[in-house]
């Protein structure tokens, strides 16, 4: 049971609590009337504006609606007045443009174009919406006396700025094809940037525009002219320099053996002059190959000449083709690109045709000079097409897209070339064979023939040429000539490409038949000789040149391609021709041999008879060598080593033989007079024999 005053406290706390809920739900009753009061005042005052808005609004759409409309008609207003004013410019741009047209475009294109943009719109509108208008023929005319300025204007920038390339540069530009891996390639300046930008405006706008080609043909006819005077520029170049100075400026042709490019360029090609300097070597061994005559016209005289024309020409074919290049790429900025091939097509032709005709006249000079035996000529053929053939694949780029006429006039050039070639090789051989034995042009001395000089002179400027020349043979198909059996694995698919080793052989067959004419031409040459001694020294000389001309070349090696016992062969024909003038000695040496002398006792007394036997032999020993040395001083044998070794060995002959002969009987008292038949020693005798073949002893 809980006691009384607990349950005192704790009535007086409910009761305390129950005061604080009482409270508490007063204030809440308070709130809530509050609460209702001020929505209502609310729900008035919204009810008062949405009843103003309403009022608003009623009174504003109609406001808003009119002024929309206002702004519509302005606005249609301000395009009417827009448009009219864009009619109306038309109608003025003839007077605004007249005084610009008039002037025309120099150094004022962009607002020239400006101009004729303007022009060209009121034509589009007066065509378009007033074609009877005579404003229309007024900006019409203008139109085209614009265009025609701007055609003009074309012609006078071209005209004006076109340069014709200077020699030196084209010359450089030649050069600079075998230095790239050190200089970067410098484009050619046709034209300066400014001019080039304005001509490259102009075309545009005449193609786009002016709806006329005929700028093209200007381009190209002005274009072609200075290609090629350029080109005869650096022709002339080559014959004044080499006029003044002699060695013409010469950076960019080969002169290696076999036909492969060089990346040295050098000062000239000189393959004539290469090879007379040659002959003039072996000549201070002592291979004089002038004395002799021949119907074979010399391969000197004229080298000069035909070294600055075929350098002339070989640069000139160079510098076509870079500078053609370099037409190409500006003709590229130029010139629209479906009319580019077509155009740079006709630029070309004017340079090409004088190239391709100049090539023609070398080609007939090279015919006619075949006919006259003048061989120096035809030399300048093989450095000519050695180059066509090496150009011919830049050649061929270059003329990419041109006219089949046009691709293949060097390809005529080329065969025509061969053709010419291979004809004259074969007549040169034929020469060599049919060369005439006229006893005026034999050399006195028995020298080296000028038939011999000359032909191997010929065959010497072939080893510049091996390919070139051995191309010839086989594009002719002379391995049937030559006996040579074809074999397919030697030839492509086109009749005239032939390998390399197969033209070797050609070439090295070739070589073999001009040698073996040669050789039975001089056989013959000899028995113009009356005296066999003369004619075996003039074999002599001429088969030691020969031998030792190989021998100093390639030819040798070429030679042995095909006859491998060619150097043996000579040499045994030069030991026939030394023992065959040995012979002539004979008449000498047997005065004093031991058959038919005497016998006698020392101490016996000679008969009459025996001493006018030694007086004989004595007197026939002296005068036959008297006459031998006083004739054979006169004959030459050029080379100092085979000159010696004659000597020596005719010397050792003679001496021997006399030293015995003079040993047994210069003691024998055959005579009152011993000095008028004993007049040499055995070394006076060997001291003339020294003198042979020495015309300045």
């Amino acid at each position: 049971m809980i006691p009384p005053q607990e349950a005192s406290a704790r009535r007086r706390e409910i009761e305390d609590k129950l005061k604080q809920e009482e409270e508490t739900l007063s204030f809440i009753r308070d709130s809530l009337e509050k609460s209702d009061q001020l929505t209502k005042n609310m729900v008035s005052i919204l009810s008062s504006f949405e009843s103003r808005l309403m009022k608003l609004e009623n009174s504003i759409i109609p406001v808003h609606k009119q002024t929309e409309n206002l702004q519509r008609l302005q606005e249609n207003v301000e395009k009417t007045l827009s448009c009219l004013d864009h009619v109306i410019s038309y109608y003025h741009v003839a007077s605004d443009t007249e005084r610009i047209i008039r002037e025309g475009p120099t150094g004022r294109l962009e607002e020239y174009l400006g101009s004729m943009a303007k022009i060209q719109k009121a034509v589009e509108y007066f065509q378009d919406n007033n074609p009877d208008s005579p404003e229309l023929n007024k900006v019409k005319l203008l139109f085209e006396r614009g265009k025609e300025s701007l055609e003009s204007e074309f012609r006078s920038l071209m005209t004006r700025h076109s340069k014709v390339v200077s020699p030196v540069l084209i010359l450089d530009l030649i050069s600079g094809e075998d230095e790239l891996e050190v200089q970067e390639e410098v484009p050619l300046e046709h034209l300066p940037e400014g001019v080039l930008q304005d001509v490259i405006r102009i075309s545009r706008w005449l193609v786009e525009y002016g709806r006329n080609q005929d700028f093209m043909n200007v381009y190209y006819q002005i274009r072609s002219s200075q290609l090629d005077r350029s080109i005869k520029g650096l022709k002339e170049h080559f014959r004044k320099s080499s006029s003044s100075s002699g060695v013409p400026y010469s950076p960019a042709i080969p002169n290696k053996r076999k036909d492969t490019p060089t990346k040295k360029p050098i000062k000239r090609p000189g393959t004539i002059r290469k090879a007379q300097n040659l002959l003039k070597q072996y000549s201070q061994h002592g291979l004089d190959g002038k004395k002799g005559g021949s119907n074979l016209i010399p391969l000197e005289g004229r080298d000069d000449i035909l070294d600055v024309e075929t350098d002339a020409y070989i640069h000139c074919v160079s510098a076509f083709v870079r500078l053609a290049q370099s037409e190409y790429q500006l003709l590229t900025d130029i010139i629209p690109e479906h009319h580019q091939k077509k155009t740079f097509d006709s630029l070309i032709q004017d340079a090409l045709d004088g190239l391709m005709l100049e090539g023609e006249n070398i080609v007939s000079a090279a015919r006619k000079a075949i006919i006259r035996h003048d061989y120096s000529a035809v030399l300048t053929v093989f450095p000519i097409l050695r180059h066509l053939k090496q150009t011919k694949p830049e050649f061929d780029q270059v003329l990419q897209g041109t006219a089949a006429s046009t691709k293949n006039k060097l390809p005529s050039l080329i065969t025509s070339m061969e053709t010419t070639g291979a004809k004259a090789l074969e007549d040169f051989a034929d020469n060599i064979k049919n060369d005439p034995d006229k006893e005026y042009n034999m050399p006195k001395d028995g020298t080296v023939h000028e038939l011999t000089s000359n032909a191997i002179l010929f065959l010497q400027q072939l080893l510049d040429f091996q390919e070139t020349a051995g191309a010839m043979l086989a594009s002719q198909v002379l391995g049937d000539t030559y006996n040579i059996p074809l074999d397919p694995r030697e030839t492509s698919s086109s009749a005239t490409s032939y390998s390399s080793e197969f033209s070797k052989r050609l070439l090295s067959t070739y070589i073999c038949k001009v040698l073996g004419n040669l050789q039975l031409n001089l056989l013959s040459k000899s028995k113009v000789y009356e005296d066999p001694a003369l004619s075996a020294i003039f074999l002599h000389n001429n088969y030691h040149y020969i031998l030792k001309s190989l021998e100093k070349s390639e030819l040798i090696q070429l030679v042995a391609v095909t006859q491998k016992t060619a150097e043996r062969s000579y040499r045994e024909h030069i030991e026939q021709q030394i023992q065959t003038y040995q012979r002539s000695w004979l008449k000498v040496t047997d005065y004093i041999t031991e058959k038919n002398l005497p016998v006698f006792q020392p101490g016996v007394k000679l008969r009459d008879k025996e001493r006018q036997v030694i007086k004989e032999r004595f007197k026939g020993f002296n005068d036959g060598l008297e006459e031998l040395c006083k004739i054979q001083k006169a004959w030459a044998i050029p080379d100092t080593e085979q000159r010696d070794k004659i000597r020596q060995a005719q010397k050792n002959i003679v001496k021997e033989t006399y030293g015995a002969f003079l040993h047994r009987y210069g003691s024998v008292p055959f005579t009152k007079n011993p000095e008028k038949y004993i007049k040499y020693r055995v070394e006076q005798v060997g001291d003339m024999i020294d003198r042979l073949f020495d015309t300045s002893a």
